[in-house]
């Protein structure tokens, strides 16, 4: 009998420290960290404010949260805050994943019905508190400034305001519902609407966790940014509907990203993919 409890208890004592050395190795909920980080990283994720979407550090790049990732939710208002390495800030990424099922959109007060992902450039990262805005537009930056075409973020930032008809001296990383900026916040809606519509070209499942394939979603963002114009005209509808066709025809044959290989950026994965519609030649 003694042996059968000390059995017990010895068994208790062993999943108790797996447990603990889980928690310590995820950092717990808004950490993602072992509890040496000591620099905070936050911001707000929208195209309306989003409740419950994952938001992690991408140190490999791969759009996708990996163990050891700075990982977090945000809030009920759409917030977040990651607790990183001092070293780590303005040197990764920020991705933010939109859960089907899950995350809120506060434009609705529903659920989104289809999952996608947003980014924002490691470039634009700031370790002030709250000045790291996640959005369509900052994901389209990130793309951008992917191609290597931009020496700056300034000049990445300059190229998407001028294809979207914004007034000089715009700020497309600025929380535009906070500026109660309406153009900026519709054409985020707009954005977010076709990357959602090409989830299921765009991402996999290899368990429960959700897979991104780089190439095609950078082929997406380069269909997106190529057609900006098309989704904040006058007849933003049929813009839509044409952009969202043709992406749903050609991103099935975007080579898919394979193990080894080095991601496409977006303007090689989408170069020569749309025919007659409207293309940038410039990048």
């Amino acid at each position: 009998m003694k042996v059968r409890v000390l059995c017990r208890r010895w068994w208790t004592l062993l999943a108790f420290l797996a447990l603990a050395a889980l928690i310590a190795g995820c950092g717990g909920v808004g950490t993602g960290g072992t509890g040496g980080f000591t620099a905070s990283i936050s911001g707000k994720v929208a195209d309306g404010y989003l409740v419950n979407a994952t938001v992690f550090l991408d140190k490999n790049g791969n759009y996708q949260w990996d163990a050891g990732e700075p990982l977090t939710t945000t809030d009920i208002n759409g917030g977040y805050k990651l607790d990183v390495d001092p070293a780590d800030v303005g040197n990764y990424p920020i991705v933010a994943m939109a859960i089907k099922g899950v995350t809120i959109d506060k434009d609705t007060n529903q659920t989104v019905a289809n999952s996608y992902l947003l980014s924002m450039p490691k470039e634009s990262v700031s370790g002030t508190a709250g000045n790291n805005f996640i959005s369509p537009l900052t994901s389209q930056l990130r793309e951008l400034m992917e191609t290597g075409k931009y020496s700056t973020m300034q000049q990445a930032t300059d190229d998407l305001r001028a294809n979207m008809g914004l007034p000089i001296g715009t700020d497309i990383t600025a929380d535009y519902i906070a500026a109660n900026n309406t153009d900026m916040h519709a054409v985020a809606q707009n954005m977010a609407t076709l990357m959602g519509n090409q989830m299921d070209q765009v991402f996999g499942t290899s368990g429960s966790t959700i897979t991104v394939d780089v190439n095609r979603y950078r082929g997406m963002m380069g269909t997106i940014f190529s057609n900006m114009p098309s989704i904040m005209g006058s007849n933003v509808q049929t813009g839509m509907f044409n952009i969202n066709n043709t992406m749903s025809t050609v991103l099935p044959n975007v080579p898919q990203t394979r193990m080894g290989q080095p991601y496409q950026n977006m303007s090689s994965a989408f170069r020569g993919m749309l025919g007659g519609m409207n293309t940038r030649t410039n990048w």
